[in-house]
Parts: C-alpha cells; sequence; structure tokens
C-alpha cells in the first residue's frame, strides 16, 4: 500500500504525522544526516558522458558483475536484487560523485542511465557518526521514497509518502528549499517499510540517519547523495520494489577493494 494524498493508506499517514512533528519541533530530525546548507558548488544537472568508471565500457570482463565493484561490496548485492544504483565517488574527500543505473537480465548487468550528482562534502567514511559531513560507503536496501512533490509514479513504484513535512526549513539558504522535493530513503540506520523521515534509528542516534537519495543543490550534503531533478524522477519511476532494488555507494578506491 503507498501512502499519503487521495486514498492512500491511514497507518502510514500516522507515520508521517509522527515524523512531521518531530521536524517541527527539531528544525527536522529526519534531515539530521541530509540537512544544513553545505556550500555551493558546480552544476549536477548534466548526464555522465560514456566511459569512465561506472562506464560498461570500462569493466567488460565479467558482466555478471557491477562494474567497478570489488569481491568485498558485490558479495553483499543480495542475489535477489535486479537493479543496482551504483554511486562512484571521486575521492575519499571529495563530495563529487557519478550515479549509474544498472538492471539486471539473465545473469548480466546493464547500465541504463548515468548522472552527476554529490555527496557528503567531506567525502566518504566506512564508520558514518552523526554529523561527520561523510556518506556511508556500504551497499544498502532502497524501500521507500517520499516528498514535497506528488508521487511520479502513482500506484508503481517504491511506497511513496508525500507530505509537507519533508520541506527544508526556510531559515536554511534558497538554494536548499528544494532539495527534499523527491526522497528515496536508503535503509542506513533506519526501520524498512516506514516514511523516510521517520526518525527512528535502530542502532542509536551517534551512527546517523536520515540518509537519503535527493534533489540537488550544486554541491556536497550533509551525508546524502543528491541528483539533478530528471534523475529523481527517473528513479522514482523505474525502481521496482519486485526486482529488490539496492544503492551500493561509496568512494571508487573503497567500492574496488
Amino acid at each position: 500500500m503507498r501512502s499519503g494524498g487521495g486514498g492512500k493508506g491511514g497507518a502510514r499517514r500516522t507515520a508521517v504525522a509522527a515524523a512531521a512533528l518531530g521536524l517541527l519541533l527539531t528544525g527536522a530530525a529526519g534531515l539530521t544526516a541530509c540537512g544544513g546548507p553545505a556550500g555551493h558548488g558546480e552544476d549536477a544537472g548534466a548526464t555522465r558522458p560514456a566511459g569512465g568508471a561506472g562506464d560498461r565500457g570500462a569493466d567488460t570482463a565479467d558482466p555478471t558483475r557491477v562494474p567497478g565493484v570489488g569481491d568485498r561490496y558485490q558479495a553483499r548485492i543480495p542475489a535477489g536484487s535486479r537493479q543496482v544504483v551504483a554511486v562512484y565517488g571521486e575521492g575519499e574527500d571529495s563530495a563529487d560523485s557519478t550515479v549509474v543505473l544498472y538492471t539486471k537480465q539473465g545473469p548480466a548487468w546493464h547500465r541504463e542511465r548515468s548522472w552527476a550528482a554529490h555527496n557528503g562534502k567531506k567525502g566518504w567514511t566506512t564508520d558514518h557518526r552523526e554529523n561527520d559531513k561523510r556518506s556511508p560507503v556500504g551497499v544498502f536496501t532502497l524501500t521507500d521514497a517520499g516528498g514535497v512533490l506528488p508521487d511520479p509514479a502513482p500506484g508503481g513504484g517504491l511506497p511513496y509518502t508525500r507530505s509537507a513535512s519533508f520541506a527544508a526549513p526556510r531559515w536554511w539558504d534558497k538554494a536548499y528549499w528544494h532539495d527534499f522535493d523527491y526522497v528515496i530513503a536508503v535503509d542506513y540506520n533506519r526501520v524498512k517499510g516506514t516514511s523516510p523521515n521517520d526518525p527512528t534509528r535502530p542502532e542509536g542516534a551517534s551512527k546517523g540517519g536520515g540518509i537519503w537519495l535527493h534533489m540537488d543543490h550544486g554541491s556536497g550534503t550533509s551525508a546524502c547523495v543528491s541528483l539533478p531533478k530528471p534523475a529523481m524522477e527517473y528513479l522514482l519511476r523505474t525502481l521496482d520494489p519486485g526486482r529488490h532494488p539496492v544503492v551500493v555507494m561509496g568512494d571508487k578506491a573503497h567500492l574496488a577493494a
């Protein structure tokens, strides 16, 4: 059952209401990892050209493996997953990255789309902590989405919670006001099957949370991965719970290990 909007389930509306209260009281409890201005940088709206890390041309040896991902993280991709959102960070301390969507057809992974993107403004870490301004390296499921705007894939795609509670605080710089028009929750230290802005942190607050794929403002984030609006719309229309989508994310060196 998809939540938010007309005809959506009451249970998910209850979860949204609880999360919204937290947002109002704290200035975005569910935005603690993604929230806050991170400065301005290059525009991330353009689709990446073919070639380079993440492109099929860069790794043709074994089509049954996601390109650029070594044994450690390759083994963590669930056997049943047939959609992978790969985030290739330019460097351990860089905020620049490329996002590539792969789909599995038979035993082989095929590159569908790629986009310029941003990650944590201080780069990446294998031991993410609250407010460290680094994105967590790893393989995480993608089960829930939401945002301020209407679901671009009504009746399909990931369960979607539409709520004004996602709106970035208006005391932030105007450049960040639309960051959460669309979000996809990364299942890092959160409860699956809940709204992305549910503030519950099963591993404790110190491990951070609220890690999302969300709209790009042109520079590094507080820990999330940000993409241009067309990319978020495409992912929301394309990611299918029945295909068990995951995100494989990190700087290129860590991912290749």
